[in-house]
């Protein structure tokens, strides 16, 4: 795996089957490609040996996720590794369900690996070249959780803005967020508005795609299928979008939170990540 390319899946305008009347809904642009986790294939004995660098550094994630405890993330920077042991901690770890992109005043990429909480973040310079390579052990990485920056308090003001034709339901829409925007307390319960459930047309979601604006973090998440996750310009203001194995749209909703749940490890399968952790150094190194 090259570490240059941090691989997440395209979702967008196109990517859905159309409707029975010819229209496609509308959707943010989300980051692009995303290869499936293929098992690790296991180097020479020998050669493992000499890689102390990708040892000590898988030494440091037993230990982290060892002594984790919820609520307090860990980082450890592994962007001195030379190309063999980067190779050798790329095997160890995988590729997990979730890949989350940042794109703000900085760009930032996160892969969840197959180990539940433990995270690859990539930070890159304008020349798109790695600068920073990250473990992180967290329920959700730290990129995820700076959907705040450049985000406004409120939503746009819509006041003087008449909805175009055919987008009868968004105004009440946008005027729900707004109030719910302005009073929210941290640690508040996540509201959720389902648009699978409204009588939404395709203008009404257009126009609150425009009127909501796109904000810097856009989060993938695989199983059965696709959760697309993306962070508006509206701060704790989040689109999430569920497709199925076909790639067929079946739940659409507005949350409002600091971050939605879906992106976030629970603390006991974190736990479990530091059992499977030791499984799977076993086939690389045993202690005399």
């Amino acid at each position: 795996m090259n570490i240059r390319d941090i691989p997440i899946v395209a979702i967008g305008p196109g990517s859905q089957p159309s409707e029975s009347d010819g229209s496609e809904l509308q959707y943010i642009d989300m980051p692009r490609g995303m290869s499936m986790y293929e098992p690790p294939s296991i180097p020479d004995p020998e050669s493992v040996e000499n890689l102390t660098g990708a040892r000590a550094a898988m030494d440091w994630l037993q230990q982290t996720l060892d002594e984790w405890q919820p609520g307090k993330p860990a980082l450890a920077d592994i962007s001195g590794l030379d190309e063999e042991n980067r190779e050798l901690v790329n095997q160890v770890l995988g590729e997990g369900e979730v890949a989350v992109k940042f794109t703000g005043d900085f760009v930032a990429q996160t892969q969840e690996s197959v180990l539940t909480g433990v995270w690859r973040t990539f930070y890159f310079n304008d020349d798109g070249k790695v600068t920073h390579d990250l473990l992180e052990v967290a329920e959700a990485p730290f990129i995820a959780r700076l959907g705040d920056l450049g985000r406004d308090r409120r939503p746009a003001d819509v006041s003087g803005r008449e909805a175009p034709p055919g987008a009868p339901n968004a105004p009440a829409i946008l005027t729900e967020i707004a109030d719910r925007v302005a009073n929210r307390e941290p640690g508040d319960e996540t509201h959720v508005i389902n648009l699978t459930l409204l009588p939404v047309s395709d203008e009404d979601l257009l126009f609150l795609d425009e009127t909501l604006g796109k904000g810097p973090v856009d989060i993938l998440a695989r199983g059965y299928g696709r959760c697309i996750i993306s962070a508006t310009r509206v701060r704790d203001v989040w689109w999430v979008r569920y497709a199925n194995s076909m790639a067929k749209l079946i739940l659409n909703s507005i949350e409002i939170t600091e971050l939605p749940h879906v992106v976030e490890a629970a603390p006991e399968d974190v736990r479990d990540s530091g059992k499977r952790l030791a499984q799977l150094l076993e086939a690389y190194w045993t202690d005399d």
